[in-house]
């Protein structure tokens, strides 16, 4: 295998199906391929996970194994049961620096105990837009002072347990409306803006020395004009690289695309041309295997970097030293670097993510509020699931709340079926809990429980999305976040002290 055709392989983040590693990938691994993406398809148990990864270093020892992992809304550790640690914006509410680094350290730990190195995490947009479809609570807030502690805070303790941290989504996905899974998102703001608003967590990211940053497929039409942020190389090596005294980020790390199969990329370019175009504009390692997870797709573009170069359209050297940046983030992976980072302490702290949850909750009383005495009825007003977030985790306090008052029970209610007649039917004389989640973005959920709080005043309400609308219901729990331990948290808080 040539030089140019394993730097080519050594550049791609590709995914695969199952959750054994197939033949294909372990032969394209002794080709150089030298990272693979693991999503919530290739995992059924941290013990199954940690035969897959060492499979994979039995083919090539220092192997990038990167995943999806956020916590909160966006896991695929447990993308069956929810996680459990609460995602950012419940992070951003406590706003405790201490917590958000033990949470990212204990999450780190995890992977690293299942042979995972390389998170694409944290999320540092400022989530400035509320109606935002794709960020939402994956943003530790609005603030990006805020945002900009809490990024620096969760790099530090991700890579603390020796698992590099990768800075999401460059320059900024925070002040969109439209979700980059479906079309090409456009942010009008001005430089100042975005130098005051966006850049200010990424700035913290890059120094707190996160080892990678993710671009994302935005049009900013005040950095370039015509191309996307990932494509753009006024974006990538023009801010993001360019130092410090020439007004740009000074990174120099590990700049990975976001995945190439999303609409705003593989819509207008086409996945071949669009990696081609990223590895010219100074972005390292191109992610793919979301939605594309086949060695045919690995094999195109492959062979699109290849033949990019021999056409003059890629600088031979731009390839060799994206692949040489990935080789050393591998390095530091593998070796000393990692490992005498996390030499900081990552004793276990099982329970450091439902310690967050609980102290993210926000509970306010109407006067006169009687807790609950027996069985309730929860109503879960469901919207459609972003991509990113996945509609196979499941989310909710139903079944929290049924342990801790036996014979609760649950309905699901989505945009077609939500009326209050159906709910007040089916719970009967039970107490009602609506959980609700973003419902200031959601008309009909809104209506819905407009309509539920007229006829039962009593109802108990619980906001598992954003928390942008007024509290309202006999007792609101706001979680900011739908993890499974932020239910955990609000079924305590509704279900208020057993005896």
């Amino acid at each position: 295998m040539d030089t140019l055709t394993r730097d080519a392989l050594a550049v791609l983040q590709p995914g695969f199906t199952g959750t054994t590693a197939p033949e294909w990938l372990l032969r394209r691994l002794g080709e150089g391929l030298a990272s693979v993406g693991l999503f919530g398809r290739n995992i059924a148990s941290p013990e199954q996970l940690a035969a897959l990864t060492a499979r994979l270093r039995a083919e090539r020892g220092d192997v990038l194994v990167a995943i999806d992992e956020e916590g909160g809304d966006v896991t695929r550790l447990e993308a069956r049961t929810g996680s459990s640690f609460p995602g950012n914006l419940a992070l951003g509410a406590v706003d405790d620096t201490g917590l958000t680094r033990a949470v990212a350290r204990e999450l780190g730990r995890r992977l690293a105990e299942c042979g995972v190195n390389l998170n694409w995490a944290p999320s540092a947009d400022v989530n400035s837009d509320p109606d935002n479809p794709v960020i939402g609570v994956r943003s530790f807030g609005a603030d990006p002072r805020l945002v900009a502690r809490h990024t620096a805070a969760y790099v530090e303790g991700l890579q603390s347990a020796g698992v590099a941290s990768c800075t999401k989504h460059f320059p900024g996905h925070g002040d969109t409306a439209v979700d980059s899974h479906h079309d090409m998102p456009r942010i009008d703001a001005g430089l100042g803006t975005l130098r005051e608003r966006e850049l200010v967590p990424f700035r913290a990211a890059v120094a707190a020395g996160t080892k990678a940053v993710m671009s994302a497929h935005i049009l900013l039409p005040a950095l370039d004009p015509g191309l996307p942020a990932t494509l753009s190389p006024a974006a990538l090596h023009g801010l993001l690289r360019a130092p410090l005294a020439g007004g740009g980020l000074g990174f120099d790390g590990l700049i990975v695309t976001d995945g190439m199969e999303m609409r705003a990329i593989s819509g207008t370019y086409g996945i071949e041309r669009g990696s081609v175009l990223a590895l010219a504009a100074g972005a390292d390692a191109i992610c793919v295997g979301g939605g594309l997870a086949d060695e045919d797709t690995v094999l195109r573009l492959r062979d699109a970097l290849v033949a990019a170069v021999r056409a003059g359209e890629l600088p031979e050297e731009r390839l060799a030293d994206a692949a040489a940046r990935v080789r050393a983030l591998a390095r530091w992976t593998s070796g000393e670097g990692a490992a005498g980072t996390a030499e900081e302490g990552t004793a276990p702290s099982p329970e450091v993510g439902l310690t967050a949850a609980r102290r993210a909750l926000r509970v306010t009383a109407s006067p006169g509020y009687e807790p609950l005495a027996g069985p309730a009825y929860v109503a879960a007003f469901t919207p459609l699931a972003n991509i990113a977030v996945g509609d196979e985790t499941p989310w909710g306090i139903g079944a929290e709340l049924a342990r801790l008052l036996p014979g609760t029970r649950t309905g699901t209610y989505g945009p077609d079926v939500a009326r209050a007649s159906e709910v007040l039917a089916a719970a009967g004389g039970r107490r009602i809990v609506a959980v609700v989640r973003d419902v200031h973005r959601h008309g009909w959920m809104a209506e819905a429980l407009d309509a539920l709080l007229a006829a039962r005043p009593d109802t108990v309400v619980v906001e598992m999305g954003l928390n942008a609308a007024p509290p309202r219901g006999a007792l609101h729990v706001a979680t900011h976040g739908a993890a499974r331990v932020c239910g955990v948290a609000a079924a305590e808080a509704v279900a208020g002290p057993r005896n």
